[in-house]
């Protein structure tokens, strides 16, 4: 079972070191990882040609200019050979050793399984040096899909975007992200596989990926507001009502999130 994990990045020398160390330590033995980026004027494209030594050809990376992260990520698609696809974001770290061991494991148990999905940790933007540093920080939200059904999407609910990994073939016939969304074509995506498309999905009670906190959705309101915004529109070209008001009840369910750690801050398993 082959999985292809892709990062964009652009002028992400300081923080993709830490994400691609996280692949390099995956016990998986069939990845190709592919590293997109946007022609960075730092130093990202001689770390990279530096870095992918240690994968022994597992690794391949493009520089050049696109038109923005989900431009990027469409391009490993196309580029990908893997059975899988997965997403991992440049300031983002795999939450341990063994997590695309574990998806691989899923799709070949179950035949029949279209995508996969589980959760996420956030934690502080901190400046750490190893990647055991990153996975000792404490939790600050825990990002969990346990309970959610696609049906939910309608609401403004969606599992993280770096723990669902999909069958290549389902990009294939389904097509890949929409470039006319500034913030939300990921979920967009997720609304025409996972609701419309229907495809058959199953959750995984593990932490995918360990997350920076102040990510681009929730830098500000403006943000904010234009994810909703887009939300709104991705569920109303494939057929289904959403209003902004509908989504108001998701952010009482986030302050959740937040309580979840200060319970039970072992929550970082994996």
């Amino acid at each position: 079972m082959k999985i292809t994990l892709i990062t964009a990045c652009r002028n992400s020398v300081t923080c993709l070191p830490l994400a691609m160390e996280s692949v390099l330590r995956q016990t998986h033995p069939d990845i190709e990882y592919l590293v997109m980026d946007g022609a960075s004027s730092d130093n990202t494209q001689s770390f990279l040609k530096l870095y992918a030594q240690k994968f022994n050809g597992r690794m391949d990376w493009v520089s050049e200019k696109d038109a923005g992260f989900y431009d990027a990520i469409n391009k490993g698609i196309q580029k990908a050979t893997g059975d899988i696809i997965g997403i991992l974001n440049a300031d983002d770290a795999l939450s341990g050793c063994g997590i695309l061991a574990q998806v691989a494991t899923a799709f070949e148990q179950d035949p029949s399984l279209d995508a996969v999905y589980g959760d996420v940790r956030f934690v502080k933007n901190t400046p750490v040096v190893s990647l055991e540093d990153v996975w000792a920080l404490k939790t600050v939200r825990w990002y969990s899909s346990r309970h959610w059904r696609p049906w939910m999407l309608q609401w403004g609910f969606m599992p993280p975007h770096p723990s669902v990994y999909i069958r290549r073939a389902c990009f294939e016939k389904l097509g890949n992200y929409a470039l006319d969304y500034r913030i939300a074509a990921d979920y967009a995506l997720l609304i025409r596989f996972f609701r419309k498309a229907k495809l058959r999905a199953a959750y995984l009670p593990m932490c995918f990926a360990d997350m920076r906190t102040g990510g681009v959705s929730t830098r500000n309101w403006r943000s904010n507001l234009l994810l909703n915004q887009e939300i709104v529109r991705g569920n109303r070209e494939a057929g289904y009502f959403c209003c902004l008001p509908m989504l108001a009840p998701k952010y009482m369910f986030k302050v959740f999130e937040f309580l979840l750690p200060m319970v039970d801050n072992r929550r970082r398993v994996c």
